[in-house]
């Protein structure tokens, strides 16, 4: 009697915790399926009017964007992730990791620090100008930063650490036997070996860059390249026109799409070798002194321009601009930031860790497909989760106080505007990373400790906080971690959605760098920039561990 009383209440809990996620997925997947219904509204005025217009511009930007930031990332993240596998050479075991940090700086900073740095009143320009006595801009010719080309050097340099990243830990992980039997046949390990084994994660990485390329903001904004996204937020703030700003969104629904899939695709044809087969590890240890100087000047130029001379003039603007004015609202700021990044990072967590549960103890593949769907938003540009987001509290903003007024009770709703909105787009957005690092600890543990405990009479939740809990306690801080981080970096949702008079570092670097006023927020940039670092920190240990494991 006393078992089946325990059985009762474990399959109680269990349709809890069912239930409770069902619910948090459908409110994760509300925001797309609403920008999806709003893009059917009967208002083509607008849309007709871009489509004759810059519909063309945005579509060939974006795919002009893609194609010279996908390429010139190849290049970088795979050339650099081979040498540091195969090649020992000056401060490689350095290199190895300091390639990564590129990533640490968000591509907006790099792109206001290079704008600062490189237009007419710069300091490269300025220093031509005196030393060859040029009077104006008419007597020489300089690149514009403020262009295509300028957007995609920008963009490749903070984004090739995806591709870098994850080829470099396909290229470690390929068994050591089949470089010996290309070898042996006289073929390039690199050619034939390689880059076929590695494909699938080169693909994977290559996915994750475009999309982050479809999803930037601040980058394109300030550099004045119309891309689709930068289309929505006109139509959407510049317009007031939310059905056109929700049909292009659409198209940009579109990219993703396919992106995901090749991603997806590609994951699904990734190979997992055997640890216990010999990996590639062993690097060449004799190279002469010229191809010493050539591997590490080509590992150092990314790290240069990605990360380097971005933070060097940062700090410098900083040193130029201290006072206790900038300190306290720079204080005031900073807490601002750590707040909300600390909320909506708890909040995602918590949401993630009970769809985990839910997916890994109900079961089924329905279930497990649904939750996959409810990550989706991770691939989606703030902006678009932002428009999605607004639609939706609109409709229940709305709905709330036309019952009130009904009813004749005086109180009027507001959720637009609010902390509310922000944290909800920011678990939208970011619950696919809460997922995934929760999902990867829960897996490791053996069923049979729940079953275990659960046969000897302790309870579902017991066993839960007990057992499981603990054990994937380092999953579940790392994934509140790097949540954190990429709430504390995000421009556009922040920008769209905060509540009046709300500043994080992110919108206050962005509203004094569109001033030309960089050096007013140069410290809070750095801030930004120190935080990022984390998760490169993070990641480098991840490579570690994994490599270590084989």
């Amino acid at each position: 009697m006393k078992l089946d009383l325990s059985l009762s209440y474990f399959k109680n809990l269990l349709n809890f915790w069912k239930n409770t996620s069902y619910i948090l997925i459908i409110l994760l997947l509300t925001p797309i399926i609403m920008l999806i219904l709003y893009s059917f509204q009967n208002n083509f005025e607008t849309w007709l009017h871009l489509f004759n217009t810059k519909l063309s511009l945005y579509f060939f930007n974006t795919f002009y964007l893609m194609l010279g930031v996908g390429s010139i990332s190849l290049v970088i993240g795979i050339s650099c992730a081979w040498i540091v596998t195969k090649y020992k050479f000056f401060l490689s075991n350095y290199l190895e990791w300091a390639l990564l940090l590129p990533a640490a700086i968000p591509a907006y900073i790099v792109a206001y620090c290079y704008t600062d740095f490189l237009e007419y009143g710069g300091v490269v320009q300025t220093m031509l100008r005196d030393i060859f006595d040029w009077r104006s801009s008419k007597e020489y010719y300089f690149p514009d930063i403020r262009s295509m080309m300028g957007a995609i050097l920008i963009l490749s340099f903070a984004l090739y650490p995806y591709i870098y990243f994850i080829t470099r830990v396909a290229f470690r992980s390929t068994p050591k036997s089949l470089f010996d039997v290309a070898k042996i046949h006289g073929k390039s390990g690199f050619i034939y070996v390689a880059l076929p084994m590695a494909r699938p994660a080169i693909i994977a990485g290559l996915s994750l860059v475009l999309m982050e390329t479809i999803s930037d903001f601040g980058t394109v904004e300030f550099l004045a390249v119309e891309t689709i996204t930068l289309g929505i937020f006109n139509l959407w703030l510049g317009m007031n026109n939310f059905s056109a700003a929700a049909q292009l969104s659409i198209l940009a629904f579109t990219f993703i799409v396919v992106l995901l899939g090749i991603e997806l695709s590609a994951r699904k044809n990734q190979k997992f070798n055997d640890p216990s087969v010999s990996s590639f590890e062993n690097k060449v240890d004799e190279i002469n002194l010229k191809k010493n100087i050539v591997l590490f000047s080509i590992c150092l130029v990314p790290i240069i321009f990605g990360f380097i001379i971005p933070v060097l003039i940062l700090i410098n603007l900083s040193l130029q601009n201290m006072n206790q004015d900038n300190f306290y609202t720079f204080l005031e700021i900073s807490t601002n930031s750590i707040s909300i990044s600390f909320f909506g990072a708890f909040l995602t967590i918590l949401f993630s860790f009970i769809i985990v549960v839910a997916v890994k103890y109900h079961g089924g593949k329905k279930f497990a497909f649904l939750s996959t769907l409810a990550g989706s938003g991770y691939a989606f540009p703030g902006v678009i989760l932002a428009l999605g987001t607004t639609f939706f509290l609109s409709l229940i903003q709305d709905s709330i106080n036309t019952f009130f007024i009904t009813n004749d009770v005086n109180w009027n709703l507001t959720i637009i505007g609010t902390f509310t909105a922000l944290l909800y787009t920011y678990i939208c957005r970011f619950n696919a990373i809460g997922i995934g690092y929760i999902n990867s600890g829960i897996q490791r543990i053996s069923p049979n400790l729940l079953e275990a405990g659960r046969l000897q009479g302790v309870s579902f939740e017991k066993s839960l906080f007990k057992i499981i809990l603990p054990l994937i306690r380092p999953s579940i801080l790392t994934g509140f971690l790097i949540v954190f981080v990429d709430i504390f970096k995000e421009l556009p949702v922040t920008l769209l959605l905060r509540p009046f008079n709300f500043e994080t570092l992110a919108t206050y670097v962005y509203q004094y760098a569109k001033e030309e006023m960089l050096e007013q927020c140069a410290v809070a940039a750095l801030l930004i920039i120190i935080i990022g670092i984390i998760p490169v920190i993070v990641l480098n240990k991840t490579i570690n561990l994994s490599y270590k494991k084989q």
